[in-house]
C-alpha cells in the first residue's frame, strides 16, 4: 500500500476518438508541473497518478493550477484482490472523520468478483462496527469514502478542485494585451483555460511609467505562467507614439486611437508569435473607450480576431476571479501604466470614424509602429 495524487479531468471525457491525444498533453503538462518536485507521472484506466514526489503540498498545490485537472486527490493504492486489506485501509482513513458518511464505489474492472452495491455495503459495515462514531447518511453525508477498483484499489475522501477547462496547447496560440490591471490578467487565463497556448505584449511609455510599473507586469506573468505552462512577454516601447498622438490628433479622441496603435503593435506581436487571435480584458461600458461604438473602430486595426472574454462582466466578477486565481494583490498595487498617460478629460464614446482618421493621416504610422518594434525587449517567464 502507498499514497499517490489521483488526478481527475472532466471534459476530456466528451473528445470521442480525439481522447488519447488531448490526454497525452494533459499528462505532458502534469509532468511539467511536478517536475520540480520530481513526482512520477503516469496514465492508467482514465485516470492521472502522481507518485514519488518530494514535496506532496506543493506537488497539490501546482496540479490544482494545471488547465485541464479537475480535481486532485490524496489516495491510498493497494491490491484490489485482498478485500480484507482495502477494508483495513478504509478504517485507517476515516479512524479521524465524525458525523455522517457513506461509501461510494466504482468498479472499473467488471471482472471483480463483487459489484460497487456490495463494496459500498461491506466497506460501510465494517466503519460503522470498528468506528462507531461514525453515522450513515446516503443523501447529505457530511464525508464521501471513495473506493475505485481499477488496475488496483484505490481509496480517497475530500478532492481538491483544480482550475478545470482543457490542457494549454490543445487549441490553437493567442496573444493577450497585458496591462497590468485587474482586468487583462484575468482575460488571458481565461482564453487559456481552453487550453490556448499564450504569449503577452505589453507598453511602456518610459518616463512616463516606472521601472516599477514594467516589474509589477512581469509579476502577474509569473503567476500566469503557472496555468500558462510559461509565457513570453514583449514588451514594447510607446512613448514617442502616445506623444505624437497626444500633440496631432483631437484630444477627446486620444485614448481611443491610441488603442488603435496597439492593436496594430499586438497585430505584429502576434505574427511573430504565430497565433491565431489577439486578447483583451475589455468590458462593454466600463470605460469611455470599451463602449460599443469605440471597440468596434478597435477592431478595424486588426487582422486577427479578438476575443474579449469579459464583455458581459461587471467589475466585481472580474475582482472575484482575479482574486481566485491570484492576481488582484499584485494587479492593485499603485504603479502607473501607459494608459494612464495623457488622459482626455472628455473622451469620446461615441466616435466619428472621420475624425480618427484624420488625426492618423497626420502620423506616420509605419515609422512609428517600426520604431517601437525596434525597442521591443522579450522576457521569457
Amino acid at each position: 500500500m502507498r499514497e499517490v495524487l489521483q488526478v481527475r479531468f472532466s471534459e476530456i471525457y466528451l473528445k470521442g476518438l480525439n481522447r488519447p491525444y488531448f490526454l497525452r498533453m494533459l499528462v505532458e503538462r502534469v509532468r511539467d508541473a511536478v517536475r520540480a518536485v520530481n513526482g512520477h507521472v503516469w496514465l492508467s484506466d482514465s485516470r492521472v497518478y502522481v507518485s514519488d514526489a518530494t514535496d506532496q503540498t506543493e506537488a497539490i498545490r501546482r496540479l490544482t493550477k494545471v488547465f485541464g485537472v479537475h480535481s486532485v486527490c490524496r489516495a491510498l493504492e493497494m491490491d484490489k484482490g485482498d478485500f480484507d486489506a482495502v477494508q483495513e485501509a478504509a478504517v485507517r482513513l476515516m479512524s479521524d472523520v465524525r458525523g455522517t458518511f457513506k461509501v461510494e464505489a466504482r468498479r472499473s474492472d467488471k471482472r471483480y468478483f463483487m459489484d460497487s452495491p456490495a463494496i459500498n455495503a461491506e466497506i460501510g459495515h465494517t466503519l460503522i462496527t470498528r468506528l462507531p462514531e461514525l453515522r450513515v447518511d446516503v443523501r447529505k453525508p457530511e464525508t464521501v469514502l471513495s473506493v475505485e477498483i481499477r488496475d488496483h484499489a484505490y481509496l480517497y475522501t475530500a478532492p481538491i478542485p483544480a482550475v478545470g477547462g482543457m490542457p494549454v496547447g490543445t487549441n490553437g496560440r493567442a496573444t493577450f494585451l497585458l496591462s497590468g490591471g485587474i482586468d487583462s490578467p484575468v482575460a488571458g487565463w481565461m482564453i487559456a483555460k481552453r487550453g490556448v497556448s499564450m504569449s503577452a505584449v505589453h507598453f511602456q511609455s518610459p518616463p512616463y511609467t516606472s521601472e516599477r510599473a514594467k516589474e509589477k507586469v512581469l509579476a502577474l506573468g509569473r503567476i500566469l505562467s503557472e496555468s500558462l505552462c510559461g509565457l513570453r512577454v514583449h514588451l514594447v516601447p510607446f512613448t514617442n507614439i502616445q506623444m505624437q498622438i497626444h500633440e496631432k490628433c483631437h484630444q477627446d479622441y486620444t485614448t481611443l486611437i491610441m488603442r488603435r496603435y496597439m492593436m496594430r503593435l499586438a497585430n505584429r506581436v502576434a505574427y511573430a508569435e504565430r497565433a491565431q487571435a489577439l486578447v483583451t480584458g475589455e468590458s462593454i461600458g466600463q470605460v469611455a473607450s470599451q463602449t460599443m461604438h469605440a471597440l468596434q473602430c478597435t477592431d478595424i486595426v486588426a487582422d486577427i480576431p479578438v476575443f474579449r472574454p469579459l464583455i458581459g462582466f461587471d467589475k466585481q466578477e472580474i475582482i472575484d476571479i482575479a482574486e481566485r486565481i491570484g492576481t488582484f494583490e499584485t494587479s492593485s498595487l499603485p504603479y502607473e501604466d501607459c494608459c494612464t498617460v495623457f488622459t482626455p478629460r472628455h473622451p469620446a464614446t461615441k466616435p466619428k470614424m472621420e475624425i480618427i482618421l484624420e488625426g492618423e493621416a497626420k502620423l506616420d504610422t509605419d515609422a512609428l509602429l517600426d520604431e517601437a518594434m525596434a525597442g521591443e525587449e522579450i522576457v521569457t517567464l
